[in-house]
């Protein structure tokens, strides 16, 4: 079998870092793993498979004889870097926003457009993680009856800002409990024992960009530009794992035990759906955890053709640095 050399671009975020642990996990072939972060972290030591692998700084030409760089770094990394990647060889794997709308850039959840990876030019985006998980839940209904209209409340977790928003929920959990006084600096307002219906920046329509994201991302991903969807996106104090509450209009009226069907035969999902049991997704338990989890199945007695899902899923895993990795698996096959 053939070997690859991957890079790492933002290795030591969290994103980042959970690459490099997939990519053990999922025994990719790798033949060289080059590590790249700001200067700050130059030096820094990793172990992968059993060996210690040093954070070099990136630069310009960090890319010579790369085969496959993810990337998780931020707009502006991903801005300079990527076509200085591209020119030197190598197929970029952007787990940013800042490709996913160009219309010359694939946008691609596996499980749900694996054949948009053919028509890349060098640069394949990886969906935001709210939406990475809603299509994969979305996909088997949508090719069964068809998906007219969508209606997303999503419960995020703080590990979507990165490793600083994690180490302030912590430090103001401890300081409450502890009496002490509270520090902000990952986001506006204080998040412990708390929710922000803010991600992102806001719009003139009074819509966030992440809400934004969502139904832009859904549509290029899905390849259907009427599909309407409404998203009110909710930073609350989790640690890891997005959960989301799903309402949707199908264009034919399909039961919920069709659903469930469609949704168990499909590859990445895990329902569990026994309430009478108090059986559900919750973020504790998705954590670490490769599927998307969907429960809480039912009609939505609101309108004649509606449904209503629960949908929790590693937002570290399935949200970025799995679907990054399966992309690069996609690529070698």
């Amino acid at each position: 079998m053939r070997k690859y050399n991957i890079a790492v671009v933002g290795a030591t975020g969290a994103v980042g870092e959970e690459m490099k642990l997939v990519l053990e996990q999922r025994n990719f072939p790798v033949k060289n793993l080059i590590l790249l972060a700001s200067s700050r972290s130059e030096g820094k030591e990793y172990n992968f498979r059993g060996e210690k692998v040093t954070v070099q700084e990136l630069k310009d030409n960090s890319f010579a004889g790369i085969d496959i760089a993810l990337f998780s770094a931020g707009d502006e990394v991903s801005k300079h870097f990527a076509p200085l990647a591209v020119k030197q060889g190598a197929v970029v794997i952007d787990n940013c926003k800042y490709y996913r709308m160009d219309p010359e850039v694939p946008l691609v959840v596996p499980e749900v457009n694996p054949q948009d990876v053919k028509w890349h030019k060098g640069i394949i985006a990886n969906p935001n993680c709210s939406t990475i998980q809603m299509v994969v839940a979305l996909k088997p209904i949508y090719d069964a009856v068809g998906i007219e209209r969508v209606v997303v409340a999503t419960y995020q977790s703080v590990s979507g800002t990165g490793k600083e928003a994690i180490e302030e929920l912590r430090m103001q959990t401890e300081a409450i409990v502890k009496g002490k006084g509270i520090e902000v600096s990952a986001y506006p307002y204080q998040i412990a024992h708390n929710l922000l219906p803010h991600i992102g920046s806001f719009k003139e329509n009074g819509y966030s960009s992440e809400e934004i994201k969502m139904l832009e991302e859904t549509r290029k991903i899905m390849g259907d530009q009427k599909i309407k969807v409404a998203a009110t996106t909710v930073r609350v104090p989790v640690y890891r794992a997005h959960s989301e509450v799903v309402h949707l209009e199908t264009r034919e009226k399909v039961s919920v035990q069709r659903v469930k069907d469609l949704l168990i035969k499909f590859p990445g999902i895990k329902v569990i759906d026994d309430p009478e049991n108090f059986k559900y997704p919750m973020p504790l338990f998705a954590e670490g955890k490769d599927e998307v989890f969907v429960g809480r199945i039912r009609e939505d007695i609101s309108t004649e053709k509606g449904l209503v899902m629960w949908i929790v899923s590693d937002n570290l895993r399935k949200g970025a640095a799995l679907n990054a990795v399966q992309i690069a698996e996609l690529l070698i096959q």
